[in-house]
């Protein structure tokens, strides 16, 4: 017979993990190996039991789930998010960190179950919504992708506070060139000055 899949469980709320552990228990291929309530306890537990995989909740005390995903990630273990939440200021985060598969935890439990075994595959699981978030944000490219090399050149001295006269000279082209980019640099970013295009240049690091 082969070796059971061991799965450490990571959640604040006792009850959750109680559920997750008698329902992973009477898997015949599943144990559930040890417990934490933190990302401190979490740590700790995966070096004392060695898991192949690890449910880690998100919000918790101490430390949370995607800061443990960042030291637990050098382990061997497959770190699977198990979350109440779908917003980015935590997807992206802890995928960046390490996490292999993302679940909401209105995933079933054979939904949970079947991520755990496709884990050790090297098989990541992603619920509809969260693939549909990463996709976006994978196709998301920041606006100024869409100036030509001499709109960001413009930009970027825009930024730097310069008026038309002295981009002008800096480029060695005329006011009335100058004020055609600048034109078409504030319709493609969707502002509607040059102070909002200084400030759009500061705060994506063009100057």
């Amino acid at each position: 017979m082969e070796r059971k899949i061991k799965v450490l469980v990571v959640d604040d709320h006792e009850m959750v993990r109680m559920g997750l552990v008698t329902y992973l228990n009477v898997e015949d291929d599943i144990e559930v190996a040890g417990e934490a309530g933190d990302g401190e306890e979490a740590i700790k537990a995966a070096s004392k039991f060695d898991p192949d995989v690890i449910l880690m909740d998100l919000l918790m005390e101490k430390m949370n789930g995607i800061e443990a995903t960042k030291v637990l990630s050098k382990t061997r273990a497959k770190i699977i998010v198990l979350t109440s939440y779908l917003d980015d200021e935590m997807l992206f985060p802890v995928m960046e960190a390490g996490a292999f598969s993302y679940l909401l935890k209105t995933s079933t439990a054979d939904e949970i179950a079947s991520a755990i075994r496709k884990a050790v595959k090297e098989e990541p699981t992603f619920q509809g919504q969260v693939t549909q978030k990463m996709f976006r944000h994978m196709n998301n490219k920041p606006k100024h992708d869409e100036l030509t090399k001499r709109e960001k050149e413009v930009l970027c001295l825009i930024g730097q506070g310069k008026s038309n006269k002295e981009i002008g000279e800096e480029l060695f082209i005329g006011i009335k060139t100058v004020k055609t980019h600048v034109s078409h640099i504030l319709a493609k970013l969707e502002l509607e000055d040059r102070t909002q295009a200084a400030i759009y240049a500061h705060k994506h690091h063009l100057v």
